[in-house]
């Protein structure tokens, strides 16, 4: 037996000789603010394995759930029995290039996936800006990027697999369990362990990535606009500032032009994340200089255009950690909304140093998807880790609230199941499908009796 660190299990852990069952020390997600001691950590490497783990958790009398890379900020994976960690579970089961579609193992993670696609010339038609996700994850938790007519990842699912409390295997899609396809696709790990999921494809395509600093008054102005116009379209916000960061996305037919190596590392590596590290050290031990710690970085950022791989204009390296809010409002609200937010730092006296992120997504039929049945926009707010959020994601939570706004379920908020239910116009749907799949909530935990019910 060795001790050793995981990605799946970060802090310290003994592993047994057959290498798949772990008695965890302690277990810590990727921001660091949420932790768990269960009982073990098992490692299956199959939806057989799964199986045959639920059904003896469920003979022990322990509850058991799954975890993926840890990128929540929330306790959803948490547990106090049973861990199962999908880091195994990281294959490519097949390619259907006539139906476009790729059969993959729920512990893949997102950026392992882009790179099995690109070899195949394939691609996803539309991702977050983080790709350390677990497909699972990504998945239960409603993860999304930006754009015009492409939605969250789980609209992008044509099928599921999941093992349920008794350690049955269920399929679901369109056309097979559509009741449980239904809600499933966003399903917050409260249905049963998701095992495989198959994805619509594409083939690969460029994108041509415009960013550029804006005056926020001119960007909330034409929000609309920008909006219509272009693909994919998200900005950043600089707290105590009068700029934002507009980054525009286009499909394009090439030819390529990616950002030079120099320039890449000096954006992306040196200024993004290490001087960005160093302002938010500075801005967490004095916070009076955060204000102009922001001014300065707006003033230096300058405008840029690119064309690559779409992966690569999608996603982008985060190597500070945070603590994040994000709220799903109703596109028509965000202009309001941010024009509250842009005076809200200062009428409750906090210094805020990092930016305020905001994207959109189309309505889809997904029943607890941020989007369900409205075309929305997010809003989403930071605070560098070890600072309070209390204060300010109290008041930005508040101000979402009163658009009826939706909370990312792997993001921090504080409500609960009456609240999410007004929210959500087919919460009941969820629900009842929950009672059916888990009656005696095998995989349920703290959160999910808050944000469900018990």
């Amino acid at each position: 037996m060795l001790g050793r660190r995981s990605r799946a299990c970060p802090v310290v852990y003994v592993r047994s000789a057959d290498d798949c069952t772990t008695l965890c020390l302690m277990w810590s997600n990727w921001a660091g603010n949420q932790t768990m001691s269960p009982v073990a950590v098992e490692r299956p490497a199959s939806t057989d394995d799964v199986s045959r783990l639920v059904k003896q958790a469920a003979a022990d009398g322990r509850r058991v759930k799954a975890i993926g890379s840890g990128h929540s900020f929330t306790g959803i994976g948490l547990t106090d029995g049973v861990l199962l960690s999908l880091e195994r579970m990281h294959k490519v089961l097949s390619v259907d290039r006539e139906r476009r579609e790729v059969t993959v193992q729920a512990g893949l993670v997102l950026h392992e996936l882009n790179r099995h696609l690109a070899d195949l010339d394939l691609g996803l038609e539309n991702m977050g800006d983080i790709d350390v996700q677990s497909v699972a994850g990504a998945l239960s938790t409603g993860t999304h990027g930006t754009g015009r007519d492409s939605g969250a990842l789980a609209t992008q699912v044509v099928a599921l697999e999941l093992v349920l409390a008794d350690g049955s295997v269920l399929t679901c899609s369109a056309e097979q369990n559509p009741e449980v396809f239904a809600v499933a696709r966003v399903g917050l790990g409260a249905l049963g362990i998701v095992t495989c999921a198959t994805l619509k494809v594409e083939p690969a395509f460029l994108l041509t990535a415009d960013e550029r600093p804006m005056l926020l008054a001119d960007v909330l102005a034409d929000f609309e606009h920008h909006v219509a116009a272009n693909d994919h379209v998200e900005m950043y916000w600089f707290p105590h500032t009068d700029i934002a960061l507009t980054k525009r996305n286009n499909r394009t037919a090439g030819p390529p032009a990616p950002l030079s190596r120099v320039r890449s590392i000096v954006d992306d590596e040196v200024l993004s994340n290490g001087v960005f590290d160093l302002t938010c050290r500075l801005g967490r031990a004095v916070p009076a200089v955060i204000p102009r710690l922001n001014r300065f970085t707006a003033r230096t950022m300058s405008a840029r255009t690119y064309t690559d791989a779409a992966p690569q204009v999608f996603t982008a390296t985060r190597r500070v950690r945070f603590y994040e809010m994000e709220y799903a409002i109703p596109r028509s609200e965000v202009v309001a909304v941010l024009g509250e937010l842009r005076t809200l730092p200062e009428r409750l006296g906090l210094r805020i140093g990092f930016p305020v992120e905001v994207r959109v997504a189309p309505a889809d039929d997904v029943a607890l998807s941020t989007a369900s049945g409205r075309d929305s926009a997010y809003v989403a707010v930071h605070v560098y880790k070890g600072t309070d959020p209390t204060a300010y994601f109290n008041a930005v939570e508040a101000l979402m609230g009163s658009v009826g706004g939706r909370p990312h379920w792997g993001k921090l908020h504080s409500l609960g199941a009456e609240q999410l239910r007004e929210r959500y116009p087919r919460f009941e749907e969820f629900v009842a499908v929950r009672d059916r799949l888990d009656p005696e909530r095998q995989f349920t935990n703290a959160y999910l009796n808050r944000v469900l019910g018990v």
